[in-house]
């Protein structure tokens, strides 16, 4: 055991080791701040260069790069209220709402000092446990992978707002969405309706920009301001450092959270944060700033997500077993050097697996110094006038979905799910509760079948099933006395006095929210009858969930339609206000009309020549901008986007126009 401490000890304090890393952790950094892209292509990226390499320093440049994207990926979803994964998704809530009020620097000061500590926890954790860890994760079977996935269903308590029934309809969505293509159990396709980019499913990356970056750039769009609305940035890092410091215990439970998260291979990161966050909600006495930009909202899910990190090492250097895409890339890189993960890696190889660990700790504490340098210069991106910073948005997130399947239907799936975000933010659904459910549609239902297969209904009974449950049953508890959505309405337990601001409006100004609810039953009844169609194994679930959730939407009409005042929140609608004959606030429509007509022109002359006319039409017409201006930033632009797909080999949707021409790339 000393010997693997001084011998990993030694390598990682040579300067080759360090300076490899820093190489990791700059192109971590560089790729993370750019939404949808992630671990998963800057792993791809390092691999072709590390081979040949020396095991330790390949390493180096693979941990850099694995420790820092979740914390950079923090830049977007706090500036922009685009998630830069799937595993800040949360810190979008209350992250950008700070962002909006002129606290940007606060914000990612907080997030990256959560994001450092989180990273050190996971390195600590993953030091004391490597040894011990392999028979507490072989403990965890599909039953007890069933009931985790419960539990972070069970989440959808604490974001449900005020409305608990608008909640669980809005994560039935999810299960539903979540359940489209093949059965775990059967293999049979659900709800795919002979539509080949459905018999995959609808990837994560795509919903969630489609629900958390549309409706945001659709409303920003509204008027002709900055995302900061002024041009202050607050008082700047050590806010956030203060912010994080008299909330360290809760940084340190969520830590804790999210290694425990990560080391359950199955399980995936895209839900440690929202459990996170949930928590953060469940132990808070005042809920009512949560979604408007409450530092508790950011500092705990970003100190999971990077505590997930040295978690997933586990599993992945135990097993082979990877929990999360960008660990099995990682995986790949491993034994691409000749390191192969399994028992050796506690007993000949330990030295190189302690290398691993201190490498994690080491590279969050230069990737979070560096985006804390970067912050304040970078957190000036919100003074700027958003109409001038919308083009290059709405191009990165059209371009980043795409890169999920490389199909131009991931951009037709970003309209609609963008289109369902903005309906859901006008009528006040809480939109993480749909995200959680999609998230674990799949895992929940794998798991549940074969939890029954391998040990019956018994499975019911089983010690760690009854621990978990236990566990659950408390935080519905806690979800259901402290609930908060993702526009930051008041606890579920306070009283609301009926009032005239709190009485539902006449029934004609109650239409749109009752054809809203009538869309949602819409999609469960599809859900059943598709589900009628297959055997029982392949149905039960999106039978089962779309039924239950159903319930809860009839709930919803009856209310809207008789008028119910027993719960005012059923009647939120446009908490923006639609500010009608106000000339200087449009429509959120027009916002997606803009989108739209990006996708519908990638799909005539191909993403590239789409995005040099999309950026000449829109800062002519929409920004007002002359024609130096609009030149330059469209070169740019195009400078950018086309190095980015060059260097990390990113194709660009094609359309209409290749199909008949040949063309160079990146025309082609």
């Amino acid at each position: 055991m000393l010997e693997a401490f001084a011998a990993a000890f030694a390598d990682l304090l040579t300067l080759q080791h360090i300076g490899y890393m820093l190489v990791g952790v700059v192109i971590g950094l560089s790729i993370g701040v750019f939404p949808g892209l992630g671990g998963i292509a800057g792993l791809s990226l390092l691999i072709p260069f590390i081979y040949g390499m020396d095991s330790v320093s390949a390493l180096a440049m693979l941990i850099g790069l694995v420790a820092v994207i979740p914390t950079s990926d923090t830049f977007s979803s706090v500036l922009m209220g685009i998630p830069g994964s799937s595993a800040s998704q949360a810190t979008v809530l209350d992250g950008f709402p700070m962002a909006k009020r002129g606290e940007a620097a606060r914000a990612l000061s907080a997030a990256f000092v959560s994001s450092l500590f989180g990273g050190l926890v996971g390195a600590i954790v993953l030091t004391g446990f490597v040894l011990i860890a392999r028979p507490l994760i072989l403990a965890f079977g599909s039953a007890e992978l069933f009931m985790l996935s419960v539990f972070g269903l069970s989440m959808v308590g604490v974001l449900a707002g005020r409305s608990l029934a608008k909640g669980l309809a809005a994560c039935g969505i999810g299960l539903v969405l979540g359940s489209i293509g093949g059965a775990p159990a059967t293999g049979e396709f659900r709800m795919v309706f002979d539509v080949d980019y459905l018999y995959d499913g609808i990837p994560l990356v795509v919903v969630g920009l489609g629900l958390f970056a549309f409706p945001e750039i659709a409303d920003l769009l509204r008027r002709n301001q900055s995302i900061a609305g002024g041009s202050t940035l607050g008082a700047g890092w050590f806010r956030g450092v203060a912010d994080w410091f008299r909330n360290i215990f809760l940084s340190l439970r969520c830590s804790g959270v999210g290694c425990i998260i990560g080391a359950i291979p199955g399980l995936g990161g895209s839900v440690v944060d929202w459990i996170a966050y949930g928590h953060a909600v469940q132990t808070s006495r005042d809920v009512s700033q949560f979604g408007k930009g409450n530092p508790r909202g950011i500092i705990a899910p970003e100190s999971a997500n990077n505590a997930k990190e040295g978690g997933g090492l586990l599993p992945t250097l135990l097993f082979g077993i990877p929990g999360s895409g960008s660990m099995a890339v990682f995986l790949g890189g491993m034994v691409l050097i000749g390191i192969e993960p399994g028992p050796s890696m506690v007993t000949s190889e330990l030295s190189v697996t302690y290398s691993i660990i201190w490498s994690l700790a080491m590279a969050n504490v230069l990737g979070a110094g560096l985006c804390l340098i970067l912050a304040q210069p970078i957190a000036r991106l919100t003074t700027i006038p958003f109409p001038l910073l919308a083009p290059f948005m709405i191009t990165v997130i059209c371009f980043a979905a795409f890169q999920a399947t490389r199909d131009l239907s991931d951009l037709l799936a970003l309209l609609a799910i963008g289109v369902l975000g903005i309906l859901m933010k006008r009528f006040g659904w809480p939109r993480p509760a749909l995200l959680i459910g999609f998230v674990l549609a799949p895992q929940a239902e794998t798991y549940l079948y074969q939890a029954v297969q391998f040990y019956g209904w018994a499975f019911l009974l089983r010690p760690g099933v009854l621990i978990i449950a236990a566990i659950t049953a408390v935080s519905i508890w806690f979800g259901i006395r402290n609930r908060v959505d993702d526009t930051g309405s008041a606890p579920a337990g306070a009283a609301e006095p009926v009032t005239a601001a709190s009485a539902p409006p006449p029934l004609a100004d109650r239409g749109p929210q009752i054809a809203f609810v009538v869309l949602v039953l819409a999609i469960f009844a599809i859900a059943i009858w598709d589900g009628s169609q297959h055997s029982f194994l392949g149905a039960v679930f999106p039978i089962g969930t779309a039924s239950v959730a159903a319930f809860f939407a009839l709930m919803l009409l009856f209310v809207l339609i008789l008028g119910s005042v027993t719960n005012p929140a059923v009647f939120d609608h446009e908490r923006t206000g639609d500010h009608v004959g106000d000339p200087a606030v449009r429509s959120p429509w027009a916002g997606a009309a803009w989108i739209a007509g990006l996708v519908v022109l990638s799909a005539l002359i191909g993403f590239f020549l789409a995005m040099i006319a999309f950026f000449v039409i829109f800062l002519r017409v929409r920004a007002n901008a002359g024609w130096t201006r609009t030149l330059l930033l469209t070169a740019v632009a195009t400078l950018f986007i086309g190095f980015l797909a060059g260097a990390l080999n990113l194709n660009f949707p094609s359309g209409w126009l290749q199909e008949v021409v040949d063309l160079p790339w990146p025309l082609r």
